[in-house]
């Protein structure tokens, strides 16, 4: 069955879509995105991603076209419509259409674009791989200075992520002046006895929505947790590591560039953190 997809204002099946070859995120990869992931029919952390979808906004001078009211309905009739009980939402919000291409920025009254669709992703939560970890392998950070903002522009993690797999791992990490700034689409963490480790926020990292709740249920869980950035060394000598995102939640890593992470197998730590976030985040999911 052809999904039902959001093309600013409009729901339309998705083979009928159409955006123009003029807008600025096809030709300039100018705008931003989110992706909220939908677990039991609910959206998970959704005022978190708006928040950070208006941050990003705003710090590309994008006009935000729409109300968290209009955008919170648009996700819910998305979901319904296309029947998603498990799986996510992708939103993207371009500078829209000047009618022509230019470096420059096109007037400020250009209507921004919006563009939403669902995918469908039974059993989101009980990924295999939670029960037996990913193995990731190391890369050079190639990426441009503003990280924080969650902008389309995505071919050096796409790049990344296709090393990885020909290195026949799951992802990787990337380092940049000797430490580790991120995943290709995920924060990395690791665990030294009770103290989790995780890279502080900044313009060199994405501000992870799951990254902040999941360091507020560990630090509510007595947990230790110590923001600054870590090598690789560093890493392939913790008890154990962990990646973040809307998408995996809280994903156990064992094996960093061949080398095991503690004793090669899924940690207590990253267990738990993985079952307080989905039992805390399907409480509060809208």
């Amino acid at each position: 069955m052809t999904r039902t997809v959001y093309v600013n204002g409009d729901y339309t099946p998705e083979d009928q879509a159409m955006v123009s070859v003029f807008d600025r995120g096809f030709l300039m990869a100018d705008g931003v995105y989110e992706v909220v992931s939908v677990l039991g029919g609910k959206l998970i952390d959704f005022e978190g991603h708006m928040v950070r979808l208006k941050r990003s906004l705003s710090e590309l001078a994008i006009a935000n076209p729409l109300s968290d009211d209009a955008y919170l309905a648009a996700h819910r009739d998305l979901v319904a419509r296309n029947d998603i009980t498990d799986g996510l939402v992708y939103l993207q919000v371009t500078r829209g259409n000047p009618g022509d291409r230019d470096f420059a920025y096109p007037s400020a009254d250009t209507v921004p674009t919006v563009v939403m669709f669902t995918q469908s992703k039974p059993g989101l939560a009980d990924a295999p791989a939670a029960k037996t970890g990913w193995s990731v392998v190391s890369v050079d950070d190639l990426r441009w200075g503003r990280r924080d903002i969650k902008t389309v522009q995505l071919l050096y993690p796409s790049m990344a992520k296709m090393e990885a797999r020909a290195r026949g791992a799951d992802d990787a990490w990337m380092v940049e002046d000797g430490r580790v700034t991120e995943g290709t689409s995920n924060n990395a963490y690791i665990v030294k006895g009770n103290t989790i480790v995780t890279r502080e926020l900044s313009h060199d990292i994405l501000h992870g929505i799951t990254r902040a709740a999941v360091l507020r249920f560990a630090r509510e869980a007595q947990m230790q947790v110590e923001e600054r950035a870590f090598t690789i060394a560093e890493a392939q000598e913790a008890d154990e590591a962990f990646i973040t995102s809307a998408s995996a939640f809280v994903m156990p890593v064992v094996s960093i560039d061949g080398a095991r992470v503690g004793a090669g197998t899924v940690g207590p730590v990253a267990t738990r953190l993985r079952e307080i976030y989905l039992e805390e985040s399907l409480k509060t999911g809208v």
